[in-house]
């Protein structure tokens, strides 16, 4: 091939190569140009709707589609994640992932997604504290006197939760592997049944999120000992952590991010990065989110996917440690 036809190919498929990446900077700057599907994998009214609902409210408002929300619930949110894995990366699938969702590898072991390699993180759009609640008959005030007691009453007080593998079910067979005490588990059909049942001195304790325990604390229906997180709750200043109560490495919190289905294009995952950042910083949202006790994310996708993989490990681990499975 001579100098003058080599120069003359490069000269036609030159402007090609760079095609993919014109495209993809078109399709982010006009995306979206229709509706956008929210998929939240929980009942329509729960805290990963509200949180949801809050911020498709405000992407609608800023980037001129509706983000619809559609509640796919059902197999602890695992049938919801399963429809978005399915969806095409094409940026109109958003996916409202919770911390349930690093939990459910570790206790169905026939999952039709994988959670790490089926999804692009996007980023964590909200954080709530868990908040440990005792029957007010039990005779204990602090977390010292309720491991002391459980440690002389051994399998004689009940522990309540929203259902095998739940976040409440996790959280609490963490507390016993770190505190070294046995108790009976009594799961339910959701957070509001067991609560009652809590109130009512049925069982004794749980570990329940801050938006579902708050309203039963501040009637004095439960006594609340400490919160689950690294950091103590703006909500709750005065409740110390459970790290801080003796129970060292213990750090759980209830967390709901956005994700996409893998291969969504990188210039569309940016954009919804970059503006739900943007709304997260608003504070008229960091309001509506501390009004249940929430507070705003806002990490980039990298820090997210590292986040997503320590909590899988975290969960797979205490999981297989302590036998749970929701089959």
């Amino acid at each position: 091939m001579g100098f003058a036809r080599i120069f003359r190919h490069i000269f036609l498929i030159g402007p090609l190569l760079g095609l993919p990446l014109v495209i993809g900077t078109a399709q982010a700057q006009n995306w979206p140009t229709k509706p956008v599907t929210l998929i939240v994998p929980f009942a329509p009214g729960g805290t990963t709707d509200i949180v949801g609902r809050i911020i498709a409210q405000q992407l609608t408002e800023k980037l001129g589609q509706t983000f619809v929300v559609e509640n796919i619930g059902g197999a602890g949110g695992t049938l919801g994640a399963t429809n978005a894995a399915r969806a095409a990366p094409d940026g109109y699938t958003v996916f409202m992932a919770t911390v349930a969702h690093t939990m459910a590898p570790g206790i169905y072991k026939r999952l039709a997604y994988d959670f790490e390699k089926d999804f692009d993180p996007i980023t964590v759009v909200a954080t709530v504290p868990n908040i440990l609640i005792v029957n007010p008959n039990l005779p204990v005030h602090n977390v010292a006197e309720l491991i002391a007691y459980l440690k002389a009453n051994p399998g004689k007080v009940s522990y309540g939760s929203a259902g095998v593998g739940s976040t409440e079910h996790m959280s609490a067979e963490l507390f016993k592997s770190l505190s070294g005490t046995e108790m009976v588990h009594v799961p339910y059909r959701g957070g509001a049944p067991m609560l009652a049942d809590l109130v009512a001195g049925n069982i004794q304790m749980a570990i329940e999120t801050s938006g579902a325990a708050t309203p039963f604390v501040k009637a004095g229906s439960v006594r609340a000992l400490a919160v689950s997180p690294a950091k103590r709750s703006p909500l709750f200043p005065e409740l110390p952590t459970l790290a801080e109560s003796g129970l060292k490495g213990y750090d759980v919190a209830t967390w709901y991010g956005f994700l996409v289905p893998k291969g969504t294009p990188e210039p569309i995952r940016t954009k919804l990065y970059n503006t739900t950042a943007e709304i997260l910083r608003s504070p008229e949202i960091v309001k509506k989110l501390a009004d249940f006790g929430a507070e705003p994310g806002g990490e980039p996708p990298a820090q997210f996917a590292a986040f997503i993989k320590e909590e899988t490990d975290k969960w797979v681990g205490l999981a297989k440690k302590a036998g749970i499975s929701a089959e």
